[in-house]
């Protein structure tokens, strides 16, 4: 029986838990005078959580630090000026894939994709280098005064980022690599859904540094699991006799991770069914001339609103079977629900399907079976399938040490719904988006991976450089490439979209000429300049992603270009945005673009005559598309 408290509520306790959930990092242990620990709150540590410089303070307490911690922290929080390019020579099905990857430095990464990607990523798999002494790290260089500031946030010259040798004879062997990684785990919680989950593979030389540094991060409750993985069989010469053959998996997760509970999906209770359902998406990554059935436009009965098919992403019914799948209830429109914000038909799975396919699939309706901490080594792999993996592919070895994806897709089985955004921002050779791939042509899922690899070169006496591959991002990409072909040649799962392919955005500065005059600096000379604030060379399809990113749409979303009055139009995601970056806009090109209802729309601030021009556009759409949001730049 509970007992009343017969006090007042611990407001100071209270208060603790709310930082606590906050600042997970800023909570600690320190003793009473009785000799007890009590929880308090770090405040050196939550004044640097708070300030954009470098907050000095210590205090004696049970915390890992290390020279260099403070400045790693203001290296996550100060903010960049970076974009992301597009670039299709180098991608697979650009306009309708719905994977990324990311070329450039992940810390960079991380940050532009903070606002998109915010809480929606429901698994992350790292294998960062080991700092074994042989390997490289990322040597992030730290703000020191103004001048250093724009110069590595990417707001003047070029700087930032290098990847240095951390050799022991360095004198912050562990120092350098601590702070490596702390900005990058803070940034990666940021991405993970409320059930996601994050493993990183080590081996024993930073393992329990990496756990605090994730016990600081996510907090010690939430961490999942540590996982011994055999890498390679035993060997005899090796140092005291003793062969180190196992390496480790480190899983931290966000509080309403369960391993994969059907309950887990984001299910609506409504008036108008008995059963709970969820959304998925209507839309195949197929083409028109691939499914011709598929192709074509879907009318809303109850308002006439059409939704054309595009040429590569048809509809996943076809032209016959929607009438049955609307009398059923089983297609959602824009505006059936004011609780939802969709811009496109979708499909509506109902609660107890997912539990029947549940049953057939895992033998429950509940939940999957628990994951333990022992790896079978039949099911995960070694190094040596890694390795092998990759000469089949290749024809030769060349990368060394990579992870068979065996090990990654064993996780991914476990532990992701079959529409899960699984991200890997240490990409290496790709060994996570061949997983991805593979598991989805297994059980028909329609998973989606995010990569991010620095443009690191390979040695020049490498086989991989003799090869003709000169980074190690463009031997990501050329795994994805033939690794997709080969998965297609072998049996592939009915209800699997074949989505092989990948946008390749590679991390630029900003699209926005470097303008930092003074008043009483800006010359006469200078006004003609700053009147088109867009660097040369930059394409309208370079500056639409910086449009994606600004206004926090899916990088993946599908785009297509139309020609309307001779002006080149982009359509994200159908109409859920609009942009003509073009030098003229007429009334004539904005009245067409408002008869599509856009939800956004984007023009360039110099392609305006005047203001008067801007104001007539801006009255153009308040009269024909009043829900309609428009910026310019």
């Amino acid at each position: 029986m509970n007992k009343l408290k017969m006090k007042t509520p611990d407001t100071t306790t209270e208060n603790i838990d709310k930082i606590r959930e906050l600042f997970p990092g800023c909570v600690t242990e320190s003793k009473r005078q009785d000799g007890q620990l009590r929880l308090t709150i770090d405040f050196d540590l939550l004044k640097q959580e708070l300030s954009s410089q470098i907050v000095e303070g210590s205090q004696e307490r049970f915390h890992l630090d290390w020279p260099g911690k403070r400045e790693a922290l203001l290296t996550a929080n100060t903010p960049i000026s970076k974009t992301l390019r597009p670039c299709r020579e180098e991608s697979i099905d650009f306009d309708t894939t719905q994977n990324l990857f990311i070329e450039g430095d992940n810390l960079y990464a991380l940050k532009l994709l903070q606002e998109t990607y915010l809480g929606k990523v429901k698994m992350i798999y790292i294998d960062p280098p080991y700092n074994t002494g042989r390997d490289f790290i990322y040597k992030d260089t730290f703000s020191q005064g103004k001048k250093d500031y724009l110069r590595d946030s990417g707001q003047a010259s070029q700087g930032g980022t290098q990847l240095v040798a951390n050799t022991e004879s360095n004198g912050r062997f562990h120092s350098d690599w601590l702070s490596m990684m702390y900005p990058r785990v803070r940034l990666a919680r940021n991405l993970l859904a409320e059930d996601g989950v994050i493993f990183i593979s080590l081996d024993s030389g930073e393992q329990p540094n990496l756990q605090r540094i994730c016990d600081e991060t996510f907090g010690s409750n939430s961490f999942v699991g540590l996982f011994p993985w055999r890498n390679r069989t035993a060997k005899s010469d090796v140092p005291y006799g003793v062969s180190n053959d196992v390496e480790w998996v480190i899983a931290y997760a966000k509080p309403s991770f369960t391993a994969g509970r059907i309950s887990n999906r984001k299910y609506y209770t409504t008036d108008d069914f008995l059963d709970r359902w969820r959304l998925q998406d209507l839309t195949k990554n197929t083409t028109a001339s691939e499914r011709p059935n598929s192709y074509f436009t879907i009318v809303n009965p109850k308002n006439g609103d059409s939704y054309p098919a595009s040429d590569n992403r048809t509809w996943s019914v076809t032209k016959e079977t929607f009438p049955e799948y609307y009398q059923q209830g089983k297609i959602v429109f824009p505006g059936d629900y004011t609780f939802l914000d969709i811009r496109r038909p979708k499909f509506r799975v109902f609660e107890s399907e997912d539990k029947a396919k549940a049953e057939r699939k895992y033998g429950s309706s509940d939940v999957r079976k628990p994951v333990s901490t022992f790896l079978p080594e039949d099911e995960v792999g070694r190094t040596e399938h890694g390795s092998r993996e990759l000469r089949e592919l290749f024809g030769q070895q060349i990368f060394p040490y990579p992870k068979p994806s065996k090990l990654i897709q064993f996780f991914v089985r476990s532990l992701c719904d079959d529409n899960a955004l699984i991200m890997d921002f240490f990409a290496g050779s790709a060994s996570t988006a061949h997983a991805v791939m593979q598991t989805n042509a297994e059980d028909g899922g329609n998973r989606n991976f995010i990569l991010v690899q620095l443009p690191e070169e390979c040695d020049d006496k490498s086989d991989a450089h003799k090869a003709g591959y000169s980074t190690i991002a463009e031997i990501g990409k050329e795994r994805i490439r033939r690794a997709g072909k080969k998965i297609l040649q072998g049996d592939c799962h009915e209800d699997w979209n074949r989505d092989i392919g990948f946008r390749v955005l590679k991390i630029d500065s900003s699209n926005m000429e470097d303008v930092f005059y003074t008043p009483d600096a800006l010359r006469q000379d200078l006004l003609k300049e700053a009147a088109d604030n867009i660097k040369s060379g930059r394409t309208p399809e370079d500056l639409l992603f910086q449009v994606l990113l600004d206004w926090g749409v899916d990088l993946s979303s599908p785009i297509e270009t139309r020609t309307i009055r001779k002006q080149t139009v982009f359509f994200v995601d159908g109409n859920a945005l609009i942009a003509c970056f073009d030098d003229c806009v007429t009334e004539g090109l904005v009245k067409d673009i408002a008869a599509c209802q856009p939800i956004r729309v984007v023009f360039k601030d110099s392609c305006f005559a005047s203001d008067t021009a801007k104001i007539n556009v801006e009255q153009i759409l308040r009269q024909l598309a009043p829900r309609t949001e428009m910026k310019v730049f």
